[in-house]
């Protein structure tokens, strides 16, 4: 029988029930390239209900021990982790809620075969490590994507319209419209690009082009032509390439070294003055420091995100306070709706695992002592993911 530990956020602090569940949420069969979506139908749970909780326990808990297995919910990422890791066999965590799989504590878990992100990306496990030590890494991939890709078009239009500081006027009983407007632009006819068109980033690309504005993006795979010349698209072959270009850049890549501090004094300092930056990605991404730098000198017009190092972010964090920003704590892709969705693809691959039979190739990210699947593609051979 196998131990499970689930690293899962807080109950809410104000004491809110544990469901906002509307009649229905809808129902979704397939995700939008055709893959099958993990039903919920069978599942232990209600949709819509907080099952990224701790006492949501992502309804794994019935599933687990009427099979004979230990299921153990901890919300401590450090001192409880460490003292469950040395007889786990599974480790699942969200990437809202990251249980950070480092070298050394990998090699303190001899018994740990799988570890499972709830959701989408998986570069709180030490990639190398786990390929070294057999392990098997692997994610929801596609459960929350749209759910990502709506939130970072929510904050395009919170910073380029100003609406945050437009809000906190009608908070204050205040009627300041000058004040509102002096930093709101329209976003149509602006030229948005992505940093990775993947899952996430060709999303977030439909639901600008109605926006009439002019799209661009960089990747490490080309897209079709068909769908370029359908969003009318233009293709730059690096970021440092594609940046200049833009009025708004949003960051949807993995990760990686060749990812990490992507976006520091340089490349800040090589984008139009004024340019507004999204991150729903990952913080290390940008460099913590240049953002501020570049926010208080007026290069960046503004910065939004709910990625964060660490997570969660101390209370003197200086994106908490730095001007102009629109962050969130990492929420992007956990509504309600995506929590349904992840918590039925991580039952699917528990119920692979334990049962000895193959994990879909599109969850899989290490595998047989290599990059698999997902992995393989988001990940150069060469360059493991980081910590």
């Amino acid at each position: 029988m196998a131990k499970i530990v689930c690293v899962l956020y807080d109950d809410p602090a104000a004491g809110y029930p544990s469901s906002y569940a509307r009649d229905g949420i809808p129902s979704i069969e397939r995700y939008p390239d055709g893959q099958t979506a993990p039903s919920p139908k069978s599942i232990d749970f209600t949709p819509g209900t907080l099952l990224g909780s701790v006492s949501g326990e992502l309804g794994l808990r019935d599933f687990l021990e009427k099979q004979g297995h230990t299921l153990v919910v901890i919300s401590d990422k450090e001192a409880a982790l460490d003292r469950e890791l040395p007889d786990t066999d599974v480790v699942i965590s969200q990437p809202f809620w990251p249980a950070y799989l480092t070298a050394e504590r990998i090699a303190k878990a001899p018994k740990l075969k799988l570890a499972v992100t709830a959701g989408i990306g998986s570069d709180h496990v030490d990639l190398d490590a786990a390929i070294d030590a057999g392990m098997t890494v692997a994610e929801v991939t596609y459960s929350n994507s749209i759910s990502v890709a709506e939130h970072v078009v929510m904050m395009i239009l919170g910073l380029v319209r100003n609406y945050l500081p437009s809000y906190q006027v009608v908070v204050d009983g205040g009627w300041n419209i000058a004040d509102c407007v002096a930093r709101s632009y329209d976003l149509e006819g602006m030229h948005v690009g992505t940093v990775a068109a993947g899952r996430i980033g060709t999303a977030v690309l439909r639901r600008l082009a109605p926006f009439d504005v002019k799209l661009h993006y960089t990747d490490r795979h080309r897209l079709p032509e068909s769908v370029e010349r359908e969003l009318g698209l233009t293709f730059h072959p690096s970021a440092a390439g594609m940046v200049p270009h833009c009025d708004v850049v949003t960051i949807n890549a993995p990760l990686h070294p060749e990812t990490e501090g992507l976006f520091g004094d340089d490349l800040l300092g090589s984008m139009r003055r004024g340019t507004y930056l999204i991150n729903t990605a990952r913080a290390k991404i940008a460099d913590r420091d240049a953002i501020v730098r570049a926010l208080e000198s007026g290069q960046l017009a503004g910065y939004a995100g709910d990625v964060w190092y660490p997570q969660p972010a101390p209370a003197d964090h200086p994106w908490r306070t730095m001007p102009h920003h629109g962050m969130t704590p990492h929420i992007s892709g956990s509504s309600l709706s995506a929590q349904t969705r992840y918590a039925a693809g991580t039952r699917e691959i528990l119920e692979s695992w334990l049962s000895g039979t193959p994990i879909r190739d599109e969850y899989l990210i290490v595998d047989g002592g290599r990059l698999a699947g997902a992995g393989a593609h988001a990940y150069s051979t060469a360059v493991q993911a980081t910590v």
